[in-house]
């Protein structure tokens, strides 16, 4: 079986799902990487759309349409121009054809259709974030699927497709392979990921991670040197924003498996989330095969904009924004960021187009909130953030917002004791964000000074989007209190103290930055 090609001048390596170009791995991976695999297999027959459904979606239910925004992403990532293709063509009313012969770079080639149809099942490792929060997934190569439960190769497919409805059926997957083997571990595993993606990822209930933290300790009991249960673990606390539990087990799995690139990533984000910038930085820049880990772009996007790096910022999310159209992270990145920088009607539109590609998420509906009230539209901003709170109902923070915009506003009393339910969390190594949340509802309840010193709290603990502070309309009653600025001044010299650090670590050339800010 070959299993590395040439293609032009790419070099497509099989088992490591990488395509190169020239030594430089390109962002090749999931849907794309299969897609591009069967197509080599092909040779330079034309391939029609059933086949493509059949061969590489299957046994997912897709649409020609789907198809066709498959192979636009493919060429996105190959630098390739359908106008005047150099990989890949489109042959009207057919299908597809490769522009030139592929090569093999290895000394058998012998295709047999028993190895054909298991390479159907070969899932990339991909990042999966909860507000870009991660855990590492299985990587699977043909060699590894050798011998592996037909439902546990079902079910890792479903997983690695990203959809909600597919999640649920990798859920159900898994659990069927437990009723066979009730102490599998990558079923275990699996089905621990699956339900932290369940709440991270599809507005699931809360309860789905509690089951996650129950799987990935019950692997850990019996296999305490497992760095993907340990993944898995952190994943489960990362989901409930207990940030210090997740990183510590992010950490161990990288303790254990340092060549994790998707738990290094993982790490990275919670390193920011503490207000780590130049440690997040150096651990995204880290990742050996970035290309292999999806979101580590939005990651150093996110990791520059706090730095300051605005420009550099923004080519690596709108880059993410246009390849990963199936994404609701990469679709909230891109306008969020917009908003931050003050450029609403770009925002709006971003968010627009966003919200048509049907990847509904709270977030989503949290920023259209915000740019309603920004535009003075406080109907429209009801009816966004009333869909945040049905879709995460367990969450607070689309809850205080619903309770700020509401015509009749809750009890004092509930008020301050929700506050004091997030910064009891933030105490026990919780989420910093939680702070802002908390602040929000004290200045909603007439506490302006207590408002100020959870805030003032959050940015202790690490918060240090300063930009969000200074332009969202929730803050705009606190930015007027005395003690407000000071707050926000105090992000812009821990942000400074964390450029410097990038400077000192040698980590300017290596992100790719070139103004100082």
């Amino acid at each position: 079986m070959t299993v590395r090609y040439h293609l032009d001048d790419l070099v497509i390596d099989v088992p490591r799902q990488r395509v190169e170009r020239n030594g430089q791995a390109l962002d090749v991976n999931g849907l794309s990487f299969r897609l591009l695999h069967y197509l080599l297999e092909q040779g330079q027959r034309v391939v029609g759309f059933d086949e493509l459904i059949e061969r590489v979606w299957a046994p997912a239910v897709v649409n020609e349409e789907t198809v066709t925004q498959r192979v636009r992403l493919l060429r996105q990532s190959l630098g390739d121009d359908g106008r005047n293709p150099r990989y890949l063509r489109s042959v009207r009313g057919q299908g597809y054809q490769l522009c030139v012969p592929p090569r093999s770079l290895d000394e058998t080639v012998v295709l047999t259709k028993q190895s054909h149809h298991r390479g159907r099942w070969i899932i990339a490792g991909v990042l999966v974030v909860g507000a870009l929060a991660g855990a590492a997934l299985w990587k699977r190569t043909p060699e590894t699927d050798s011998g592996r439960s037909p439902l546990l190769m079902r079910a890792a497919y479903y997983a690695g497709i990203g959809q909600r409805d597919n999640n649920e059926r990798a859920i159900a997957l898994y659990r069927q392979r437990l009723q066979e083997a009730p102490d599998d571990r990558e079923a275990l595993i699996g089905l621990s990921r699956a339900y932290s993606a369940r709440v991270c990822l599809y507005n699931g209930d809360a309860a789905s991670v509690q089951l996650a933290q129950t799987l990935a300790e019950r692997v850990i009991a019996r296999a305490p040197s497992d760095a993907t249960a340990h993944a898995a673990l952190g994943y489960s606390f990362d989901c409930r924003g207990r940030t210090d539990e997740a990183l510590r087990s992010y950490e161990r799995s990288l303790q254990l498996d340092p060549r994790s690139d998707s738990v290094r990533a993982s790490a990275a984000y919670l390193y920011e989330r503490r207000g780590r910038l130049a440690d997040a930085l150096a651990a995204n820049l880290g990742v050996r095969e970035p290309a292999r880990v999806r979101f580590v772009g939005i990651q150093i996007a996110s990791n520059l904009d706090l730095l300051g790096y605005a420009a550099e910022a923004e080519t690596r999310y709108r880059h993410s924004y246009q390849l990963y159209p199936d994404n609701v992270f990469s679709n909230a990145a891109w306008p969020a960021f917009l908003m931050r920088h003050g450029r609403d009607a770009e925002s709006q539109a971003a968010l627009d187009e966003a919200m048509a590609r049907g990847t509904e998420h709270a977030s989503l509906h949290l920023l259209a909130a915000e740019l309603a009230l920004l535009r003075g539209d406080h109907a429209a901003a009801r009816d966004a953030i009333t869909r945040a709170i049905a879709l995460r109902p367990q969450a607070s923070f689309p809850r205080t917002v619903g309770w700020i915009l509401a015509e009749v506003k809750p009890p004092v009393a509930t008020l301050r004791a929700q506050a004091e339910s997030l910064r009891a969390g933030m105490r026990s190594g919780g989420e910093p964000f939680d702070g802002l949340d908390a602040a929000l509802l004290l200045d909603a309840a007439g506490d302006r000074t207590a408002a100020l010193a959870v805030l003032a709290m959050a940015v202790e603990q690490g918060y240090r989007d300063a930009a969000y502070l200074r332009v969202s309309p929730l803050f705009a009653s606190l930015r007027s209190a005395p003690g407000f600025d000071t707050i926000v001044s105090s992000i812009d010299s821990a942000v400074a103290r964390e450029r410097e650090a990038v400077r000192a670590r040698g980590l300017i050339a290596k992100a790719g930055i070139t103004a100082l800010p």
